[in-house]
């Protein structure tokens, strides 16, 4: 019996060790690492690229929320890049290209229409007026813009909808403001499914109602205010799709994101601008749909639409204090970890804190083309964590094929925890 009880628990302390031995360093330094590196304003990306992907590994570092400035100012220095799109809110995206073109409003406001706790941060605000000092020093030929591509808010989609009616339409505005009336970022998660389903049929008519007027109501405003509307009407649309479409939200969203893109892509370039970079989670922006949630994501869609036009560029952290919400709860904390694959251990005598590889340079050594070529753990953490979550390598890291799900990859070694702004 004794004997019973000890095999136990051996069994159990040894199914622990391997839990825990999956975040140790199981990979070797790579010799001559240094050839293979460059800082971020060096990095090397193809000049037929119109899209410039930035995956971020978690929500809640300090280093990857600046790093959307450096690679943004590397890309407006090298490659001539005027247009930036993150992964939040297209209407409240929308002020902050008001803030940063026109300076309404200020930067921190504008920051908070996007109505995203992860980004009501001191990065993002300096990164908002860092854009807005940028666009006051240039030409009109060299101003950047600002968009999201996301679509889950009404409240700034909405607004700018109503706006233009009361431009083209009155009786229409008034029509159409009395029908939304109920329909907001603080009411969204109340409407029943009836009021869901009917928004939805209102946002049809509004949305046919554009299509059908679109010679007359391009007389009375113009060809990009109009091409807004239309985008302001099937945000609201999307949104109201996901809360009707609760199973396939993330599946759905994903495709959504990448619709926004396109359409962003489309419009820029009728405003003289062909190449575009979105910064967004990891998970968004490779190409290969390798998360265990099983939908198809933004970067796969690019991938595919694009081809070689489109470059991602992940982002793998080694050590990293990180903030998240507490699972299940309100409540943000703190939580620090520790991850390893092959690819970052290879390059952990590096001195720099954060450095890029690109994986075509990497494929000139048969070491490291051995290393991008086999499936990784990467780092991918959302905006909700919990300490137990350490203890399974799967609750935090996606397991994917670096080369074939992005073009390069940036590292940092050491992170640490964003402070959200209340």
């Amino acid at each position: 019996m004794m004997l019973v009880k000890k095999n136990c628990f051996l069994t159990v302390a040894i199914f622990f060790l391997a839990l825990l031995t999956g975040c140790g360093n199981n990979g070797e330094v790579f010799s001559g690492a240094e050839k293979y590196i460059s800082n971020i304003r060096e990095m090397d990306i193809p000049d037929d690229v119109r899209i410039i992907g930035l995956g971020e590994a978690t929500h809640g570092n300090i280093e990857l929320q600046e790093l959307k400035k450096d690679v943004f100012a590397a890309l407006i220095e090298n490659k001539n890049v005027r247009v930036f799109v993150l992964e939040g809110d297209f209407g409240g995206g929308q002020q902050i290209n008001q803030f940063i073109l026109n300076g309404i409003g200020t930067a921190e406001e504008a920051v908070n229409a996007l109505d995203y706790g992860i980004y009501r941060t001191e990065q993002m605000i300096d990164l908002v007026q860092w854009m807005h000092n940028y666009n006051i020093k240039v030409s009109k030929d060299e101003k950047v813009y600002f968009y999201g591509n996301d679509m889950q808010r009404y409240d700034f989609s909405k607004k700018g909808l109503l706006d233009y009616y009361k431009i083209v339409n009155l009786d229409k505005a008034e029509k159409y403001t009395e029908l939304l009336k109920h329909v907001s970022n603080d009411t969204m998660r109340e409407l029943t499914s009836k009021q869901l389903i009917e928004i939805d049929e209102i946002v049809d008519n509004i949305i046919l109602d554009l299509k059908s007027n679109e010679k007359v109501y391009v007389e009375q405003s113009s060809v990009n205010t109009y091409a807004f509307s239309l985008q302001y009407a099937q945000i609201l649309k999307q949104r109201t799709q996901l809360f009707l479409n609760e199973k396939n939200y993330v599946k759905l969203r994903d495709q959504y994101l990448a619709d926004n893109l396109q359409w962003i892509v489309e419009f820029e370039a009728t405003q003289g601008h062909d190449k575009v970079f979105i910064s967004g989670h990891n998970g968004h922006i490779e190409k290969t749909s390798a998360s265990l949630a099983g939908y198809k994501s933004m970067g796969n869609y690019l991938d595919e639409l694009y081809g070689s036009e489109y470059f991602a560029i992940g982002t793998d952290l080694i050590n990293s204090k990180f903030q998240a919400f507490n699972s299940g709860s309100s409540e943000r904390k703190i939580y620090e970890i520790e991850s390893h694959n092959d690819l970052v251990d290879a390059f952990g005598e590096i001195e720099s804190n954060i450095f890029y590889i690109g994986f075509e340079k990497a494929s000139e050594s048969k070491d490291l083309l051995d290393i991008i070529t086999r499936e990784q753990k990467m780092l991918n953490i959302g905006d909700d964590f919990s300490s137990w979550y350490k203890l399974l390598k799967k609750f935090y890291t996606i397991e994917m094929i670096p080369k074939e799900a992005y073009d390069g990859v940036i590292i940092i070694k050491e992170a640490t925890p964003t402070t959200v702004i209340d």
